[in-house]
């Protein structure tokens, strides 16, 4: 038996409605504004938030020295489009020379980490 269900995930960024506009242009949702929190809420029930983080620090990847702690892995039908469609939104390249993988790594505008994977 379980203790509990995940709610959500609650990523820590320098400006929350920023990051929520990101992902809700690459996920698509709702985002809900509250102080220094936003909901994203997504179309299949799932939520992403994002609240305000004073000295917000990025990760570093990769960085053998430090941990990335977490990444999210994104679904698309099409690799190629996706890394488009994300690039313009402002995410950049950590690990995409590789072409025959079935992903490819990128950094959200606020630093974190996220897999687009062939689905």
């Amino acid at each position: 038996m379980a203790l509990a269900k995940l709610d959500v995930v609650v990523l820590d960024c320098p400006d929350p409605l920023a990051l929520a506009g990101f992902y809700a242009e690459v996920l698509g949702g709702t985002v809900e504004e509250n102080e220094d929190w936003v909901d994203l809420k997504l179309a299949d029930g799932q939520a992403l938030a994002f609240q305000a983080a004073p000295g917000y620090v990025p990760p570093r990847w990769p960085a053998p020295d430090a941990s990335q702690q977490f990444h999210l892995d994104l679904t698309v039908d099409d690799l190629d489009a996706a890394e488009k469609g994300v690039l313009a939104l402002g995410a950049r390249p950590l690990d995409t020379e590789d072409r025959s993988r079935s992903f490819r790594v990128y950094a959200d505008p606020a630093g974190h980490p996220f897999c687009l994977c062939a689905g």
